[in-house]
């Protein structure tokens, strides 16, 4: 069974669902539980008799129903990945009948004989085909073509520590663990010891919602490698503050406000509710010493005044801020269309000596869903971020430069002019949208910092 037949009898499942008016989000999860089911049972997992595959086969009607229900809430009393798969875990299933009907056609199939790639692949086409047909489903879904490039640019290598802080359903943490094996010749180059620290003390990640990181776990557990995942805000307080890792790729939410709360991390250097600024504050934290980090962030986080300035001046001077892409309008397609965003790539320490930016958005056409994103976008990125040749798309701006000429130290740098640029000419509704959004963000930002002087709460 190829990829292709693996998606695509998964998502014939959801047909059996309709009828329970059951979104996309709540059939995969209840794939989540029940596919984990199956599989620890091929693979003679210790789950407990009374809640196994088996106990589920038999039983039909209103018994099997609530059973189904009795399961998920004790196996989530279980500790470990059955904790992780399991916790808050509820049965959306009304009638009986279409249960019995999804567990018999799980059945038919041994999961576990199926190719651990295919079997990943297919569930991240899963999660794929959800975004692409859920425009709420921004949380789960990074392009995977811009995973691929951010990850051979980064070059993870085996024995190193990488982190995802705003995991989703750990899209970068599968993209490194496919690049470490295709550089070891699938593995086979690997020592034991290798093997069993790739497997199990390599990856991590945070996670905010509760339901992406249970699809994250089975996407992981799919791909045969366990990871440790907190379920939390990265920004706030908890036991992965003051963690390092070698390695952080991530693609944190949109949005510049932190839900009104200011975080009180020490380890913060400057007070901001802007939640993309701390996002870089947690990431700059989080960094080992000979680390290297790749973050998307929209364009605001570039010319951002005040916190913004105060934090560019700490990447630059203590860390080393070598390479910005900016990416093409249209990237985040379907969900968040008109974002502006970049990859900012850093390694630690520093300081920064210059700062390389290569422009994938001017002259560039928009990314839609029926033209979407490829892996071609990034071939020519990809060769110039190893070879540091200047281009008409990549030019080099030393920090002497940038110092000099850049109020506030802004990197929101433009050289080429659109070859199609009229005066006339207005940008697309929702690229406007996106700036209007922001801008009443940044107001709002800027009345709470206000308020807090006035009302004596600023630190």
């Amino acid at each position: 069974m190829n990829n292709a037949d693996v998606v695509q009898k998964l998502w014939g499942f959801c047909n059996t669902l309709r009828d329970e008016g059951m979104s996309y989000g709540h059939y995969i999860e209840q794939l989540t539980y029940l596919l984990f089911l199956k599989m620890a049972d091929e693979r003679n997992m210790p789950i407990p008799e009374e809640y196994n595959w088996k106990s589920l086969v038999e039983r039909t009607g209103m018994e099997l129903l609530e059973h189904y229900q009795d399961c998920l809430k004790n196996l989530a009393k279980e500790g470990g990945i059955l904790a992780d798969i399991f916790a808050g875990a509820l049965s959306q299933f009304r009638e009986p009948v279409n249960l019995k009907k999804l567990i018999g056609m799980i059945d038919g199939e041994r999961w576990s004989a199926i190719d651990v790639d295919i079997k990943g692949a297919a569930y991240e086409g899963l999660l794929q085909k959800y975004a692409a047909d859920e425009k709420g489903a921004g949380q789960y879904f990074t392009p995977r073509e811009l995973i691929r490039a951010i990850v051979k640019c980064i070059n993870p290598k085996i024995g190193e520590t990488i982190h995802d802080p705003a995991l989703g359903t750990g899209g970068f943490l599968l993209g490194a663990l496919e690049h470490i094996l295709k550089e070891t010749n699938d593995g086979a180059d690997l020592t034991r010891e290798q093997n069993e620290f790739l497997l199990k003390k390599t990856f991590s990640g945070n996670e905010l919602v509760l339901e992406t990181k249970r699809l994250a776990m089975m996407n992981i557990y799919l791909h045969g490698i366990e990871a440790d995942v907190y379920y939390g805000d990265s920004l706030g307080e908890g036991r992965h503050v003051g963690k390092k890792y070698k390695v952080i790729m991530t693609n944190p939410p949109f949005g510049i406000k932190s839900g009104g709360v200011t975080p009180t991390r020490s380890d913060f250097n400057v007070t901001t509710s802007n939640k993309q600024l701390n996002f870089v504050q947690h990431v700059m934290s989080a960094l080992d010493n000979g680390g290297r980090a790749a973050m998307v962030a929209p364009d605001n986080v570039l010319f951002d005044s005040g916190a913004g300035t105060q934090i560019r001046a700490i990447l630059l001077e203590d860390f080393n801020l070598h390479t910005i892409l900016r990416l093409p309008i249209g990237t985040f397609t379907p969900y968040s269309p008109g974002v502006k965003a970049n990859v900012i790539f850093f390694d630690k320490p520093g300081p920064t000596k210059a700062v390389w930016i290569y422009d994938l958005r001017t002259d560039i056409e928009k990314i839609t869903k029926k033209e979407g994103l490829t892996e071609e976008h990034f071939e020519e990125f990809i060769e110039l971020y190893q070879n540091r040749k200047e281009t008409e798309r990549f030019k080099r701006f030393s920090i002497e430069a940038i110092k000099k000429n850049r109020r506030d130290y802004n990197l929101d740098i433009f050289w080429l002019k659109s070859k199609d640029f009229d005066a006339g000419e207005y940008e697309e509704p929702e690229v406007m949208l996106e700036s209007i959004k922001e801008s009443e963000e940044k107001i709002i930002d800027e009345i709470d910092r206000i308020m807090e002087v006035l009302t004596g709460n600023e630190e």
